[in-house]
């Protein structure tokens, strides 16, 4: 690959919606630009624009979903590969791993105490919900 110097080597600067696409962080490049809009990624702690250009040693903060990843640029890339090579283009800092790893689990713990009811509703349980539904509807409406 060649830059725009003409030399071989990587590109010295690539666009952050390009980047988190060939990063493998989204799918394709318009879901990094609505991330990006929407403020789920920060560039050295401020929002950016998605033509922001990105440079090696740059922190990013992805938000997706629940989890929210810093990572450090390392390499930059304009094109999509396989998910080992777009993993040397980044490294999670291990404040982030662990924090990531201690929310799942709490959000595993979470789910595995609530309760799951054994068994469909009877009809005579369901008479008891639509009831009870009502009741609080009635004395909310006062």
């Amino acid at each position: 690959m060649r830059n725009d110097d003409g030399q071989a080597g990587g590109p010295q600067r690539v666009r952050i919606d390009k980047w988190l696409w060939a990063a493998r962080f989204f799918k394709t490049r318009s879901l990094a630009k609505a991330a990006i809009e929407g403020g789920k990624v920060h560039c050295n702690g401020e929002r950016s624009k998605p033509s922001r250009e990105l440079e090696t040693g740059q922190i990013l903060t992805i938000r997706q979903g629940f989890d929210e990843r810093t990572v450090v640029v390392k390499a930059l890339d304009e094109q999509r590969r396989g998910a080992p090579e777009a993993a040397r283009l980044y490294e999670e800092t291990p404040d982030s791993i662990a924090l990531r790893e201690k929310l799942a689990a709490e959000r595993k713990s979470i789910h595995a105490l609530m309760e799951t009811p054994s068994h469909r509703p009877t009809k005579q349980d369901r008479r008891r919900i639509h009831r009870f539904k009502r009741e609080m509807n009635e004395a909310s409406g006062d």
